[in-house]
């Protein structure tokens, strides 16, 4: 029965094999887990424009076969300390801009800007206020204790040199306000929040409350970046009451959406796909009028604070794939990951099918052409003693020979090198027969070399075929 896995099959087989599995293994150890199917997103309390935007991500989401979690919090502060949590199973959150940056939380990466939040600062009392260096000494709401319109009221107060040691500060839910300005209970407040926030309107159409305009506003976005300034003309909350009397200035932060860097690619691009789908759709009321400040997707692949993660950013600039748009996201998944195998795969697997079998054929024609150098070994010996061979160096020759045939007899070559093989076994012959005539001779005691002219012409070695 014919060997197919022989020496020279596995000589060149196994190097090959080896170096596709470690093209297999360094593929796998760069590919990551097939993704979960769900996730966690830390929003606000229920009710807040974080969690109703929360909401609106996780519809979108939850039709292509991932469930969103939308997890309540305290919020940006109490999502801040989720994300970074490492124990937490918190994966992506709503943030307030201007609390922290990159420095401070390395893990984090953005993936836009959402939601434009002014700062609002609402005071009490005759006089025209443009600077929050003139609330030194006053009764100030600064919003809850450890949110991020605290955190924020505090930084800018501390910048004008206001603190706790020369002024009131008031820890407060944001709702109170009105009631507490109502009663007197505070000169000023401050609210990051968005302007279709019931409590902003409240307090923008409470008798003897004014908001005030921001005369530094330039000078503290240029202090701190993750600030922009807005504009809030005569008028455009109310045209009837005329709110604002004036044209008002302010700085505005924008909230963004962070995810840790452990949150897997695919379920990236689908947070992506539902960001860039929520974004995008239109901001009109049902009355035909435009939402104030309100965020496209112009937002979305910038961050001044945080680096912005590549998968949404591919996402936002390109869209969603082929097969996440049209299949599902289990199926859409697997051949996405079935590309990251295959593609290297292929890269190693095409040029080995096609140096295999050219390696494989060099060695089988080195191995004839080793068998027709040892039978040249012989006929040489042949042709220099043939005058006074003697019977034992003739046997011996013919042994060798023997042992050249057993060898030959063996080899099993490709179709294409048959002829290269029979060829060797005709020199073996034609060898033997010389051998015998030579032995004849010797036999007679003819000195005189044997005649093979009877014998057909024959090359020294034939000229193999270099072709496969």
């Amino acid at each position: 029965m014919r060997r197919f896995f022989t020496w020279e099959y596995l000589a060149v087989f196994i190097p090959a094999l080896a170096l596709a599995v470690a093209a297999v293994w360094f593929t796998l150890r760069y590919v990551k887990p097939a993704p979960p199917d769900s996730f966690v997103l830390a929003a606000a309390s229920k009710g807040s424009p974080y969690y109703d935007l929360a909401l609106r991500f996780k519809e979108e989401i939850e039709k292509k076969g991932v469930k969103l979690e939308v997890r309540e919090s305290e919020g940006s502060l109490d999502n801040l300390r989720l994300l970074k949590d490492e124990t937490s199973d918190v994966q992506a959150g709503i943030v307030q801009g201007g609390l922290t940056n990159h420095i401070d939380a390395p893990t984090l990466y953005s993936m836009g800007r959402l939601i434009t939040e002014p700062v609002w600062v609402f005071y009490r009392g005759d006089a025209s206020l443009s600077s929050i260096t003139e609330l030194k000494g006053k009764r100030i709401l600064i919003g809850p204790e450890g949110s991020g319109t605290a955190a924020l009221a505090k930084r800018l107060l501390d910048a004008n040199g206001i603190t706790a040691e020369n002024s009131t500060l008031i820890a407060m839910q944001l709702p109170d306000y009105v009631d507490t300005f109502a009663q007197g209970g505070a000169d000023a407040g401050f609210l990051v929040l968005g302007p279709e926030a019931r409590t902003v309107q409240r307090l923008l159409h409470q008798d003897g409350t004014k908001l005030m305009n921001m005369a530094q506003a330039d000078a503290l976005i240029q202090r701190y970046p993750s600030l922009t300034q807005v504009k809030m003309r005569q008028g455009v909350v109310d045209f009837a009451q005329n709110i604002p009397p004036a044209d008002t200035a302010l700085v505005s932060t924008k909230a963004m959406l962070l995810v840790r860097d452990d949150l897997h690619p695919a379920l990236l691009a689908i947070l992506a796909q539902a960001v860039l789908k929520v974004q995008s759709q239109p901001t009109l009321k049902p009355t035909g009028e435009s939402k104030l400040f309100a965020l496209g997707t112009e937002s979305l692949t910038d961050d001044p604070e945080f680096p912005m993660i590549d998968d949404a950013t591919r996402v936002y600039k390109s869209g969603p794939t082929f097969f996440q748009r049209t299949l599902p996201f289990w199926l859409a998944t697997l051949i996405d990951r079935a590309a990251i195998l295959i593609l290297p795969m292929i890269g190693v697997v095409l040029p080995l099918a096609r140096i295999v079998p050219l390696l494989y054929n060099w060695r089988m024609r080195q191995r004839i052409l080793n068998w027709y150098r040892e039978l040249k070994r012989i006929e040489k010996n042949l042709t220099h003693k043939k005058a006074s061979a003697s019977a034992e160096f003739i046997a011996q020759k013919e042994r060798d020979l023997d042992k050249i045939e057993e060898a030959v007899w063996r080899i099993s070559v490709p179709t294409h090198l048959s002829a290269d093989l029979y060829t060797l076994r005709d020199n073996v012959e034609f060898v033997r027969r010389r051998i015998v005539s030579l032995r004849e001779a010797a036999a007679k005691g003819t000195a005189q070399a044997p005649s093979v002219a009877a014998e057909p012409a024959r090359a020294e070695e034939p000229v193999l075929e270099t072709g496969a």
